[in-house]
């Protein structure tokens, strides 16, 4: 162990053995990625996948997902997995080039597995988004209308980032991001999407990084821009005392609060200096709010820690805010339930326009910081811990308590068991804000099977450049 993340002599090119390397997994994953082919004929792209790929058929019928394909575009594909249903393929030569493709902004686009659909316009993007939804909802029977957007910057717009870290034998570093569908870490110098404050990092870091003792020791690096403070966070699995000097030089050198995770199994945090403010700040009048007291601020603060969930875009988040509270219209005397609160990020707003409000939260900590929050702001909240994926629990509460609205903000498995159940207390408005709009159609069909009607729908382009995207829908019981 006395070795643990120090740096090694560079191995030869060859080991003595002579002995190959053996692909790793088990026999037939490696059969499968192994697998190459072409078609001697162009395939023509239909359309996109829900995840952003071009689809087609090869000439016995058979579907292929193809990378970085575009609807209308004809190409020559080589095949790289083949599976019993479909094929799944890269581009080698595009033949006609679809209006919609632009120049990826990027350079490490198509090695990065960040964004994978940079070389679709922006328009193009949100277009394909709004029609998954409404494609989803269909094969529910849910028919939509008009599905708005909600988009903000196109660069620059990501907050928070993981940055990974991995010294190869010859012991040079890479900083960056996974491969798509990868464990292969990308090297980068610069991330489109980034925020300035943590784009310009980039560089440092990696230059840093060269310059350790046991640059192994480190797993990864966390970023998180706020207006309060640029913060870097360091994983290692083992203190290095000479290293964590070089790592203060470098936070005082660039103005940057840091803090390291240390340790394996239960590892602990650690500042340099004392511990900074991290705070969410959201405009009342930005968000639509008028204060119901004449006292109240002008602004909300919700406070949270390291390692708390925070959604990464803030300018969109804004938005998607201000768009809940617009359908909800809050007001003195509504009480108003909010699942899945986290720290806040809607229960307060509506609070703050005079609503009572009831912020459920799975766990244990994140309860604990909306208390926190809600007594910090001095709103008309009340906090709860509960299994929301248990039925009974969920029953249960719905039971307890009279509500005007309800607010759903679950995780990418959804609220089926909250969806099932809230039919029968008909409450009159439902908010829902999903990351998957796969659970969130499937949670729709119960509203609807239950009584309620589509109302209105927006989708958030929380990712720019991704095939990931943000759904608010409202319903409302119609008997």
């Amino acid at each position: 162990m006395a070795m643990l993340g120090k740096r090694r002599p560079p191995r030869p090119a060859s080991g003595h053995s002579g002995l190959a390397r053996q692909p790793s997994g088990n026999g037939k994953a490696a059969k499968s990625a192994a697998t190459t082919s072409d078609f001697s004929a162009p395939l023509v792209i239909e359309r996109l996948a829900h995840d952003g790929r071009g689809v087609s058929h090869n000439p016995a019928g058979k579907t292929v997902f193809v990378d970085q394909a575009l609807p209308g575009e004809q190409v020559e594909v080589a095949v790289h997995i083949t599976r019993k249903r479909f094929d799944e393929a890269h581009v080698k030569a595009l033949m006609t080039t679809s209006p919609q493709r632009v120049t990826p902004p990027c350079s490490h686009f198509g090695h990065c597995g960040g964004c994978d659909l940079q070389h679709l316009a922006v328009d193009a993007q949100r277009a394909h988004k709004r029609e998954v939804v409404s494609e989803l909802m269909a094969r529910q029977g849910i028919p939509l209308g008009e599905v708005a957007a909600i988009s903000g910057h196109q660069e620059g717009y990501r907050r928070r980032a993981r940055l990974g870290v991995k010294v190869d034998a010859q012991g040079s570093v890479r900083l960056g991001f996974r491969a798509a569908n990868s464990h292969r870490l990308v090297d980068i110098d610069h991330c489109h999407v980034l925020v300035p404050a943590l784009q310009a990092l980039i560089a440092p870091l990696k230059q840093l990084l060269t310059e350790l003792d046991a640059p192994r020791a480190v797993g990864h690096i966390e970023l998180l821009a706020t207006p309060q403070a640029t913060v870097v966070l360091v994983r290692q699995l083992k203190e290095q005392p000479q290293d964590w000097q070089r790592w203060q030089g470098f936070a005082d050198q660039h103005q940057v609060r840091l803090g390291a995770w240390l340790g394996r199994e239960s590892p602990s945090l650690h500042w340099h200096g004392a511990e900074p403010a991290l705070e969410e700040r959201f405009s009342l009048s930005a968000l639509g709010v008028s204060p119901h007291q004449e006292s109240a601020e002008s602004e909300l603060v919700l406070q949270f820690a390291p390692g708390d969930f925070l959604q990464v875009n803030a300018e969109v988040n804004q938005k998607m805010v201000s768009q809940v509270v617009a359908w909800l219209t809050p007001a003195p005397g509504m009480q108003l339930l909010d699942l899945f609160a986290g720290m806040g990020n809607f229960s307060l707003p509506l609070a703050a326009a005079g609503a009572s409000v009831h912020a459920v939260e799975g766990n244990t900590a994140m309860v604990e910081r909306l208390g926190t929050n809600a007594a910090l702001n001095q709103l008309n909240v009340s906090v709860q811990q509960a299994d929301l994926n248990d039925a009974i629990a969920v029953k249960t509460l719905l039971r307890e308590r009279s509500v005007d609205a309800l607010v759903l903000d679950p995780p990418r498995s959804g609220a089926e068991a909250i969806c099932q159940a809230v039919g029968r207390h008909r409450i009159p408005k439902v908010a829902y804000v999903s990351c998957d709009p796969a659970t969130l159609a499937r949670d729709a069909a119960h509203l609807v099977h239950a009584g309620y009607r589509v109302k209105q729908v927006a989708v958030a382009d929380m990712f720019l450049h991704t095939a990931h995207m943000e759904t608010l829908m409202l319903f409302e019981y119609a008997g």
